[in-house]
């Protein structure tokens, strides 16, 4: 039988809880690691204490999804009992992958740097997330914050609007999917008898400004190929920057968005019966189009009007087009593929909470029915750990006394 993977992780918010919960799903241990109460502060993952309250006060509803399926210790690392206990269960749990979203000037600070930690383990795979990399050691990462830094703002919104940030926080998820695919691939090498900078073991630094300025393939380049500032991409609405007539219309009841993506397509739309109307010869091209979009969009707006959201959903849908429905999260969870894969778990009262589905369907959830263990409270699981890590309960209640766990 092969060991499992194990995975520890000094983690809070969401970014890094995000990419070790895409490692629960493939079936590894994950072990979050919290620092211990202290009087009567919020102690740990600031996350635990946001949102609707589930019947535990240190695990509200904001934290349950990302923690689904975990374990978790408290471990003071500010001393050194800690810092040297971490190096124990490093060793003792055969640890694979150490894993950290901390500002990159504690991680010496707190013992958790590479060449510290790899003491213990010389085949450890380590791994932070912080907001710009360790060349920026005080910077902290926001979601909100960088999507302003790195444009993401500046481009959403109407064009004649305030500036406004995703609805979803884009940038800690896209960090989170790359520290995932960087410790897998990782892992791979290792596997493969590959180890990194010529040395055992593998350090992984992500940033997450990184991340979200590579999203901006559609827009960074552009500066090599426009005359004027006025031709960059800048927010726009609804509608697609490039592609005519892409865009949000009325019905009679909502609303749908309608993806013309070439010519083919707007030439089967105006063939159809009912938007005859919006054929010319001028529009038979996209460079055509773009001239008229204000015309073209307020055109099939009247036409839209007089449908149903969903009369005219299957309407495009018959002509082969690209259309939806602009749903509401509740209608996200009506729909069949959605229901079919979210992942649930049992809250503390035995209802069953329906959370979101993986982005991939694994093995390990589809034998497990997508049904994950409630997320731990803190420092659940700290006396079974330590206990696993060959310490005597009298050992344990020390390190309990002395605060350091």
């Amino acid at each position: 039988m092969s060991k499992q993977v194990t995975i520890l992780s000094l983690e809070q918010a969401l970014a890094l809880p995000y990419a070790t919960q895409r490692l629960v799903q493939q079936g590894y241990r994950v072990i979050r690691i919290e620092t211990p109460q202290e009087g009567s502060e919020n102690a740990g993952d600031p996350n635990r204490y946001i949102g609707a309250d589930l019947g535990y006060r240190d695990a509200r509803s904001y934290y349950v999804a990302p923690n689904v399926g975990k374990e978790a210790i408290t471990l003071n690392l500010r001393t050194p009992e800690g810092r040297a206990l971490l190096l124990t269960l490093i060793s003792e749990l055969k640890v694979d992958v150490f894993m950290c979203n901390t500002l990159p000037r504690r991680y010496k600070q707190l013992g958790i740097d590479f060449e510290t930690l790899r003491s213990a383990n010389k085949d450890l795979i380590w791994c932070g997330i912080s907001a710009m990399g360790p060349e920026y050691p005080d910077r902290a990462g926001y979601d909100p914050a960088l999507q302003a830094l790195l444009g993401f703002t500046y481009l959403t919104g109407e064009s004649n609007g305030t500036p406004v940030p995703c609805g979803i926080p884009v940038i800690d998820l896209k960090a989170g999917d790359e520290a995932f695919t960087q410790v897998v691939l990782a892992m791979l090498g290792k596997a493969n008898g590959k180890s990194g900078s010529g040395t055992n073991g593998k350090q992984i630094h992500i940033s997450m400004a990184q991340c979200a300025a590579s999203w901006l393939i559609t827009a960074l380049p552009q500066l090599n190929f426009v005359k004027s500032d006025d031709e960059l991409f800048k927010r726009s609405g609804n509608e697609h920057r490039s592609f005519i007539p892409c865009n949000a219309y009325p019905t009679s009841d909502g609303f749908v968005y309608l993806a013309i993506g070439n010519d083919i397509q707007w030439q089967r739309l105006v063939s159809a019966k009912g938007f005859e109307s919006l054929a010319s010869e001028t529009r038979t091209t996209n460079a055509g189009r773009l001239k008229e979009k204000e015309t073209i969009y307020k055109e099939i707006g009247q036409i839209s009007r007089q449908h149903t959201t969903q009369s005219f959903y299957e309407l495009c849908l018959s002509m082969d087009l690209s259309v939806s429905p602009i749903n509401s999260v509740r209608e996200v969870s009506a729909l069949e593929f959605v229901k079919k894969t979210s992942v649930k778990t049992h809250l503390p009262d035995g209802k069953e909470a329906v959370l979101s589905p993986p982005s991939y369907t694994t093995e390990f959830l589809s034998a497990s029915d997508f049904t994950l263990s409630f997320p731990p409270r803190l420092g659940e699981n700290t006396r079974a750990v330590l206990k696993e890590s060959g310490l005597t309960d009298t050992a344990i209640q020390t390190l309990f006394d002395k605060k350091v766990v």
